[in-house]
């Protein structure tokens, strides 16, 4: 019986439109997408948005080329002294150049990453743990673990995947037996007590030493001011001295002054008179002095001598006149 041409046109549809749905596809932001072809790895590669490939022939990958974090759980973990310890989780923060998408697929499969990245992970722990013991593992060297890790990790990623790179690593405190765990809890809290009491001692210690250097600076403080008062009763006692010797100076350069001007008055006072009194000049004086001294006595009876002042006797002068006239 002949099928109608619509009935077949509508199959021919269908089925194109079911290849057409398999053969499109979308790669996201951020992704590579790689192809197979009958468990082939093609060339080719695509970039973001939709793409168009053989249905049921063709398969992709969307190879993820921005920062991923891939996380390592329960890993277990030997110690050398024969404790099983577990990390229950380790992330490693990871990045994959573009242009290593191709080759990183082609040598170690589009879930590189297990390869890579988690294999690697349980190798290396496995290696620091039965090199260390528990204290070492568990707390003395437990802040390096992740840098130690990420360098091991880098350093086999830059020999055999070159592309990718490792950006960090972040490692939780892993699991131990529960008495062991008990155990720490206990020293723990041993310790959190001495370093409680050594505090406290630092801190009397400190308040001593704070205390001590109190008393010395108010110590050196007094001294300073008993100084400074010393020196300042020094200067004025200095200042009272030299006050003193000033005045002193000075009352001596004004008597020296006044000495000098009346010796100077009476030397020149002495040339002076040096130069006035000529034996003309002491004459002149004589005869005036006797003249002003000079008495007159009227009388019938007039001694005839008369004694001065001093006691020596003066002979009476007799003028022709009725009176007479007598020095004293």
């Amino acid at each position: 019986m002949a099928i109608p041409a619509v009935t077949a046109l509508g199959i021919a549809a269908a089925v194109v439109g079911v290849m057409m749905n398999f053969a499109i596809h979308k790669i996201e932001e951020g992704h590579v997408g790689v192809y197979y072809r009958g468990g082939a790895l093609l060339t080719t590669t695509s970039g973001p948005g939709f793409h168009l490939m053989i249905p049921f022939v063709t398969s992709y990958r969307s190879v993820q080329t921005t920062l991923q974090t891939d996380e390592v759980k329960n890993v277990p973990c030997g110690t050398s002294g024969g404790v099983m310890i577990y990390f229950d989780r380790i992330e490693v923060v990871n990045l994959l150049n573009t242009d290593s998408v191709f080759d990183m697929v082609r040598n170690y499969t589009a879930d590189y990453d297990k390869t890579l990245i988690y294999n690697k992970v349980h190798h290396e722990l496995n290696q620091f743990c039965s090199m260390h013991s528990l204290q070492e593992v568990y707390i003395d060297h437990f802040d390096k673990i992740d840098e130690k890790l990420q360098s091991a990790l880098q350093q086999d990623l830059t020999l055999m995947a070159p592309g990718l790179y490792v950006q960090a690593v972040r490692v939780t405190k892993p699991k131990i037996p529960e008495q062991i765990r008990k155990n720490y809890e206990t020293m723990e809290g041993e310790k959190t007590k001495l370093m409680i009491a050594v505090q406290k001692q630092r801190v009397i210690e400190k308040e001593a030493e704070t205390e001590r250097k109190r008393a010395i600076i108010e110590a050196e403080k007094e001294s300073e001011i008993a100084s400074i008062r010393r020196e300042q009763k020094v200067m004025e006692k200095e200042s009272q001295r030299r006050m003193a010797e000033i005045e002193d100076m000075t009352h001596l350069a004004r008597e020296k002054a006044r000495a000098d001007a009346e010796f100077y008055t009476m030397e020149k006072q002495a040339s002076a008179n040096k130069l006035l009194l000529t034996p003309s000049y002491l004459e002149l004086k004589k005869q005036d002095s006797l003249l002003s001294n000079a008495k007159i006595y009227f009388g019938n009876s007039i001694p005839s001598m008369f004694m001065d002042h001093t006691g020596v006797p003066e002979t009476v002068i007799k003028p022709k006149a009725a009176a007479t006239v007598q020095g004293q």
